[in-house]
């Protein structure tokens, strides 16, 4: 993974932290030939309100330290699953319900996966 790559997915994190964002996982998929994007990241946001928040930290987070924006932000109407495009990153805020449901890191089984404990 590219540096750009590596300083994007930290900051999406610290994003996701900061609002409590819970269960994190980042799915590594440097070694996929035909992956969509380089990798994932995951979090489970507790209400629809949590995934909107969630939402905008991770976007506040990447602009003030990256000066990046997504590309496109998908899933806030009904804040069940949020999709944030960064081009080589795609961030997933799921209810845990929906994340249960579509189970990325299980589709994505080669990638390699790092879970992040949560802080509290």
């Amino acid at each position: 993974m590219n540096l750009h790559t590596e300083q994007l997915i930290h900051h999406i994190q610290a994003g996701m932290e900061d609002k409590k964002g819970r269960d994190i996982v980042i799915a590594d998929f440097t070694d996929i030939p035909d992956a969509i994007c380089r990798a994932f990241v995951i979090c489970t946001g507790n209400s629809p309100s949590h995934i909107a928040a969630l939402t905008d930290s991770v976007e506040e987070t990447v602009r003030k330290t990256l000066n990046a924006r997504p590309t496109a932000i998908d899933g806030l109407r009904n804040a069940q699953w949020v999709a944030m495009d960064y081009g080589d990153v795609i961030v997933h805020i799921f209810l845990q319900e929906a994340r249960d449901f579509y189970d990325l890191e299980h589709l994505w089984a080669d990638a390699a996966l790092t879970e992040i404990p949560n802080l509290d």
